[in-house]
Order: structure tokens, then sequence, then C-alpha cells
């Protein structure tokens, strides 16, 4: 058996999402179990980018004033899971985006785009 693999949280520019062998459910961020049948046989899957913004928040008030202002997004990846990540300020709900990588906070961290 190979070891999981490597997504944005340990440095490389991937997202990665597990999908259920039992239900066929996806979900984002690792877990020993479905969250939506139990079941423990999940594999892991790279998500390919693209997907629709399914919510926005531009922060104006930050930790620091050199993060503010920045855009937190819900997008709904193409593969069927969504996820929370860091946005252009002119995205709005509906937008076809596509993912990059960038630092932030000195962390590389998905960054959507609308999609060409």
């Amino acid at each position: 058996m190979s070891g999981p693999i490597a997504d944005w949280t340990k440095g490389a520019e991937a997202i990665v999402y597990q999908s259920c062998n039992a239900c066929g459910a996806r979900q984002y961020f690792r877990r020993s179990f479905c969250a939506a049948c139990g079941a423990s046989d999940l594999a892991e899957h790279r998500a390919g980018g693209a997907g629709t913004v399914y919510a926005t928040s531009l922060v104006c008030r930050a930790a620091t004033p050199a993060h503010a202002p920045y855009n937190i997004l819900l997008v709904d990846a193409d593969e069927g899971f969504r996820m929370m990540a860091h946005g252009d300020h002119d995205l709005a709900i509906g937008d076809k985006v596509s993912a990059r990588f960038t630092q932030f906070a000195g962390r590389l961290v998905p960054y959507f785009a609308k999609a060409k």
C-alpha cells in the first residue's frame, strides 16, 4: 500500500480529495472514514483544479494589515466536493474558476481565478 498523495497542506501544488469505494461519495480533507456512510474504504485522487464559486466573502480586517483584504471562497470542484480557498476579489457566485497556488502568510495555499 502506498502512502497518501502529497497535497498543498504538505507543500505540493495539488488538491487531493477522497472517494468512498462503498457509496461513491466524495469528500475534501482527509478522514479515516466516509462522512456519508462511515465506511473506511477510501481512495485518494488529485483534483484538476476547476470548479464553480458557491460563496464568496471579502475579508477586510485581518490579523495583520499586510494580509487584508483577501477573498475567501467556497468552490464546488468539478470532481464533486466543496472546498474553501482564497481567490480573486472580483469573483462572484456562479463564476467558473481554476486553481493555482500562491504563498499566503508564509504557506502555500490554493488560489482561484476566473477560468479562461
